[in-house]
C-alpha cells in the first residue's frame, strides 16, 4: 500500500483492524502477536508518511481508530471484494478454456450455483468425460435462479435452509414456467468459529453480546438469507453484528479469514469449517437443490447428470463431507413440496 509515494508496512492495516475490533492497542498486538514497541512504532511511521494520525489513544478508554483510519481500512476491504470479483472472472474464463479444449470437445452444461463443495467435487468427475462436462459458476442463490430466467445458464443451484420462513425469499423465483426441481444434498449450516471456540460462542445472542469480528456473506447468497433469518427470530439487529457489512464470496473464503486470525465468527457449512481447522457451531439443516426448465433436463447429457447423483459412488463421496448427505438425490421435487414450511419435508 503507497502513501505519498511511499510504501506502507504491510501489516498496518492489519493492525488498525484489529484496534478497530478490540478498541485497545494491548489486545490488538496480543491478538497479531506483535510486540508493543513495534505496533506503535508501525503507528507513528504511518503518521509520519501520511501526515495525520490513524489510531486516537484516549486514556483509561484505550483506543479507537480516527477518520483517516476508518477509511483506510474501508478502502482495504473494498480493494479485496474488487480483486475476489477479478479473481473469480479469472477462474471462469480459465475453466471455460479448458472445457473448449479438451481432446473430445462436448457441449457444457452451463451451471450458476451458490458455492458447494459436493458440486465442485462432481464438476470435477466428470472433468475427462467424453458425454458431460459442467460449466461451472458460483453465484448467489438468487442470482442463479435470476440467471437461469434470463437464460444465462442451464441449471441453477440454491439451497433452503430448514427454519421458520427459510423458503420465503424463493417464492417469487420458482413461479418460473416449465421449472423443474432436483433434490442434490443436505448440509449443516452454523457458525464457523476458531478451533477450540476460545470466544465460545454458542448462539446468535453470543456472537451479538460479545462483540467478536464476524464475516458475513454477500446479499442474495443463500447463507447470507438465512443469516438474516436466524437474526430476525432471535429478535437480534443486524447493527449489534460487529462486521455485518464485512463480506465474502464462498464458504471457503469466510473460512480462510477465519483461519487466518482476521475474524472470529462467520455462517457456513460445516465441510468449509472442517476443511480450515476450524470449530463449528450447528445452526441449522439446508437443502440444496437444482433448478432448470424441463426441457434442459430431457437433454442426454442431463439425463446423464441425474445418473451421477443416484450413483452409490457420488453417495459416498458426499458423507466424505462432514455434515452432507446425499438422501434421494437426483430425485424430482416439485415447487410446492420445496416451499413446504419448515419441518414439513425430512432429509
Amino acid at each position: 500500500m503507497l502513501a505519498g509515494g511511499r510504501e506502507l508496512d504491510a501489516r498496518l492495516v492489519p493492525l488498525l483492524r484489529a484496534i478497530s475490533s478490540t478498541g485497545s492497542l494491548n489486545q490488538a498486538v496480543a491478538a497479531l502477536r506483535l510486540s508493543y514497541r513495534y505496533a506503535w512504532g508501525l503507528l507513528g511511521k504511518a503518521t509520519d508518511v501520511i501526515g495525520q494520525p490513524l489510531v486516537v489513544m484516549e486514556r483509561g478508554r484505550g483506543a479507537k481508530l480516527s477518520l483517516l483510519g476508518e477509511k483506510l481500512v474501508a478502502a482495504d476491504q473494498a480493494a479485496n471484494r474488487m480483486l475476489a470479483h477479478e479473481l473469480a472472472g479469472t477462474a471462469e474464463d480459465l475453466n471455460r478454456e479448458v472445457a473448449a479444449s479438451r481432446r473430445h470437445p462436448v457441449r457444457p452444461l452451463v451451471v450458476h450455483a451458490s458455492h458447494d463443495l459436493a458440486l465442485a467435487s462432481l464438476r470435477d468427475q466428470f472433468s475427462d468425460s467424453k458425454d458431460l462436462a459442467l460449466d461451472l459458476h458460483f453465484r448467489g442463490s438468487l442470482e442463479c435462479l435470476a440467471d437461469l430466467a434470463r437464460g444465462a445458464c442451464d441449471l441453477a443451484g440454491f439451497h433452503v435452509a430448514d427454519i421458520s420462513g427459510g423458503a420465503e425469499p424463493y417464492r417469487a423465483p420458482l413461479r418460473l414456467r416449465s421449472l423443474a426441481l432436483v433434490r442434490f444434498v443436505t448440509r449443516n449450516q452454523g457458525l464457523m468459529v476458531a478451533a477450540g471456540n476460545p470466544r465460545n460462542l454458542r448462539t446468535l445472542a453470543d456472537l451479538a453480546a460479545s462483540g467478536a469480528r464476524f464475516i458475513n456473506r454477500q446479499p442474495g447468497s443463500g447463507t447470507r438469507l438465512c443469516f438474516d433469518q436466524l437474526l430476525a427470530a432471535a429478535r437480534i439487529r443486524p447493527a449489534r453484528i460487529n462486521g455485518y457489512q464485512v463480506e465474502e464470496f464462498t464458504h471457503a473464503a469466510v473460512a480462510a479469514t477465519i483461519a487466518s486470525g482476521m475474524a472470529d465468527a462467520g455462517l457456513g457449512i460445516e465441510a468449509a469449517a472442517r476443511q480450515h481447522g476450524l470449530g463449528f457451531v450447528p445452526l441449522a439443516s439446508e437443502r440444496y437443490y437444482l433448478a432448470a426448465r424441463a426441457a434442459t433436463l430431457a437433454r442426454p447429457d442431463a439425463q446423464s447428470l441425474l445418473a451421477a447423483l443416484k450413483d452409490p459412488a457420488f453417495h459416498e463421496r458426499v458423507s466424505s463431507l462432514a455434515g452432507y448427505r446425499a438422501t434421494d438425490a437426483g430425485k424430482m421435487v416439485s415447487v410446492r413440496e420445496v416451499l413446504k414450511p419448515a419441518g414439513g419435508e425430512s432429509g
